[in-house]
């Protein structure tokens, strides 16, 4: 296989296998997307209270405390490895996509460089600059946006045909 190489011109087996990673991919992206949406609302307070706690907020429905320190870590430590696995795959995928190169290279890189913001973002907003949130919730947005459009890119391109099959 050569570097001009389009997806649609993998073979069967190999279509069918990505078709699969992406359908598996998006269970469990979207469910670690519903899984934000429990612990934040999807809002900035949402995001700040999930990490820093709610203690202060009488009226609050769900009491929530400062997550420490260990655990910040990990989240952060686990999140960026396993995000970057899932958008480095995911952009070679595109990279075998027949799209404009402004396009591909958007789709290729964005998602990593929203992954260092949002984590990124989550731990300056623990340490104290809580302005974070705002810039952890545009990126988290510019992040599965990408994968969205990333995802139907690639399926839809799994369907075409090569131009030698034509």
């Amino acid at each position: 296989m050569n570097f001009n190489t389009t997806i649609a011109e993998f073979p069967k087996e190999v279509k069918l296998l990505i078709g699969a990673f992406l359908i598996v991919l998006s269970v469990g992206y979207f469910t670690g997307f519903r899984f934000v949406n429990e612990t934040t609302e999807n809002t900035p307070t949402g995001i700040q209270e999930n990490y820093l706690g709610n203690e202060d907020d009488l009226e609050a429905k769900v009491m929530k405390f400062r997550k420490p320190r260990r655990e910040m870590l990990t989240i952060i430590h686990t999140h960026i490895l396993s995000m970057s696995v899932i958008f480095f795959i995911l952009g070679g995928l595109v990279s075998f996509a027949k799209l404009p190169a402004w396009l591909k290279k958007s789709l290729m890189l964005e998602p990593l460089l929203s992954v260092l913001l949002t984590f990124g973002g989550i731990y300056l907003m623990w340490s104290g600059y809580h302005f974070m949130r705002y810039v952890v919730m545009i990126s988290g947005i510019l992040m599965t946006t990408s994968f969205i459009i990333s995802v139907v890119i690639v399926f839809l391109q799994l369907f075409k045909r090569s131009e030698a099959e034509v």
